[in-house]
């Protein structure tokens, strides 16, 4: 069960990061026979699926790299990556016992939701400050992480499985906290600009 259960933690973790390029990937490595999906998930391996996946790869990308808008990219998502961790876990063990199957997706949901939430506070956190570069610099290697992740998760399943106890673990500590510091800048945010409108009336 290492195997199965590796690919479905990878393909959701992934899916809360970068879900095109977990597809993406997948499809790929499963159409070059460097890894056997189960039948439920070799709609991956379509060049259709790869095709439609590397476009939408290459947009967000692109999108991830432009402050503010890429908060704004995860703020939609929000309602795309979670449910797509979810069926892909569920995928990932093929046709397995229907409660066994709810667990997964149950699993895949929360472990995606996870991610995305991480990456998403993270994201917000460094848009309040005014250089791009940070942004730049941290949304490539959120691109290097998904890829050498998924790799592990493939190849190597039980470390990649440990490394994952210790992600949410991780996060399950930074999480408050980078909520906390979301909320803490966006009221500076506020309270600065209010400060600067009243001084402009007043002048």
């Amino acid at each position: 069960m290492l195997e199965p259960l590796s690919l479905a933690a990878g393909l959701s973790w992934g899916s809360g990061l970068r879900l095109y390029l977990t597809v993406l990937l997948a499809g790929v490595f499963a159409r070059l026979g460097l890894v056997h999906l189960p039948d439920t998930l070799s709609v991956l391996a379509s060049p259709w699926v790869i095709g439609v996946a590397a476009v939408l790869t290459v947009t967000e990308f692109l999108a991830d790299k432009i402050p503010a808008f890429d908060s704004l990219w995860d703020a939609i998502h929000t309602f795309i990556r979670i449910p797509a961790g979810a069926v892909l876990a569920a995928g990932a063990l093929g046709h397995a016992d229907p409660a066994l199957l709810t667990v997964a997706a149950l699993a895949g949901g929360t472990l995606a939701g996870t991610a995305h939430l991480a990456k998403a506070g993270t994201r917000a956190l460094i848009n309040l400050s005014p250089e791009p570069v940070s942004n730049i610099v941290t949304s490539t290697a959120e691109d290097g992480l998904v890829f050498g992740g998924l790799l592990l998760a493939l190849f190597v399943p039980v470390l990649f499985l440990l490394l994952m106890v210790g992600f949410l673990m991780l996060a399950a500590w930074v999480l408050p906290r980078l909520w906390r510091g979301v909320q803490g800048g966006f009221r500076g945010m506020a309270t600065h600009m209010v400060s600067r409108f009243a001084r402009s009336r007043h002048d």
